[in-house]
């Protein structure tokens, strides 16, 4: 064979290969298998799977109402998406729903391998940039704003624009506040544990990881995983968290560790572990909201003053205190949280009815 009858040969089988490639995509599910699409993006490096398509209209007026219903009803289907084979133990993802008030736009519901949170900045931040993006809202120049019902309340979301798109994103959280400053815990394998207890649309007790020896570099997370879920456990058993106004808002939802950070101009490092043991590849955007609040209770963060908080990759969230109020029994703040998102693909997923791991699994 001469070298240009090989090049033509070799050529026929690439062009039969990708021909044959292509014809895998023309496969169709059958029309009784629920169909689900979803746009996947990440904040910071935390995964956020919005479902655009498929999931069944949930019951209720309010976002509580809805959550509580899909847990009841549909939570097969927050499996089947989050977990394995579809997802993985730290997926994250969002349910449009929707406004819970006349002047919101869209609600949101957030979901996780253990169930349901009551807030997400980093998945705000991915919902604003996706919604203008995909003309979900109307925009205006210079600055797009957004009102998104969540079930921790209204989330007040900005994107800034120019010509070339959105340069700039940022919300303002509800109001957010230190439950039990100073606190301790025994904790099995540990010892004695210093920890705060703050809200900032979810409960966190925050530790500060150099008090325990503990490294928050990205090599580490195993043990920051196993950690961090002990803490959680711990504190649960040993402190009432109560919301001043709403009792499905009344459980700890992770445990936040934070240290110092080598990178210039950055204030820390924060490692949250929540549900069952899932790692925020982010800073965490409820999180350094409730740190804000802890800062301010010390006299470390003042009204108007910033901050930049890394996560266990290095993507920042900047963070600041907007105002103070009264909010119940404690003083609270109004914490406004920078960050920025970025689309990652589509996903169309099938629910066979005959698959006996149809609703996932999970090992961890």
């Amino acid at each position: 064979m001469t070298s240009d009858q090989f090049q033509n040969s070799a050529s026929d089988g690439q062009d039969g290969s990708a021909a044959q490639a292509r014809g895998f995509g023309d496969w169709r599910a059958p029309s009784h298998w629920l169909t689900i699409s979803t746009l996947d993006c990440h904040t910071g490096g935390e995964p956020l799977r919005i479902v655009t398509g498929g999931f069944p209209k949930l019951s209720g007026t309010s976002i509580l109402a809805m959550r509580r219903d899909c847990l009841e009803n549909h939570d097969h289907l927050r499996t089947a998406l989050m977990i394995e084979p579809r997802g993985h133990a730290d997926m994250y993802g969002a349910l449009i729903t929707p406004a819970e008030r006349s002047d919101s736009h869209f609600g949101a519901l957030f979901m996780h391998n253990e169930g349901y949170s009551t807030m997400c900045g980093h998945a705000i931040i991915a919902l604003t940039k996706t919604a203008i993006e995909a003309g979900v809202v109307a925009t205006t120049m210079p600055r797009t704003s957004i009102k998104i019902d969540v079930p921790c309340g209204q989330i007040h979301a900005y994107a800034e624009l120019n010509e070339d798109g959105i340069q700039g994103i940022y919300f303002d959280n509800v109001p957010s506040f230190v439950a039990a400053l100073d606190q301790q815990v025994e904790v099995k394998g540990i010892g004695v544990v210093n920890y705060s207890l703050a809200y900032g649309g979810a409960f966190y007790a925050y530790v500060d990881a150099t008090t325990i020896g503990l490294s928050l570099q990205a090599e580490n997370h195993r043990q920051i995983i196993d950690l961090g879920r002990r803490i959680k456990q711990a504190v649960m058993a040993s402190i009432e968290v109560v919301h001043p106004f709403e009792s499905d808002l009344s459980f700890l939802y992770g445990t936040i560790f934070s240290a110092p950070s080598d990178t210039p101009g950055v204030h820390s490092r924060n490692v949250c572990i929540f549900a069952e043991g899932e790692l925020d590849r982010s800073p965490t955007g409820s999180g350094v909201s409730g740190q804000a609040a802890i800062l301010h209770a010390r006299g470390q963060l003042e009204i108007g003053q910033a901050l930049t908080i890394e996560s266990i990759l290095g993507s920042q969230f900047q963070v600041s205190v907007q105002s103070t109020l009264e909010y119940g029994d404690h003083k609270a703040v109004i914490p406004r949280v920078q960050g920025n998102a970025h689309v990652t693909g589509k996903n169309t997923f099938y629910i066979d009815p005959e698959d006996p791991l149809q609703h996932g699994f999970l090992f961890r």
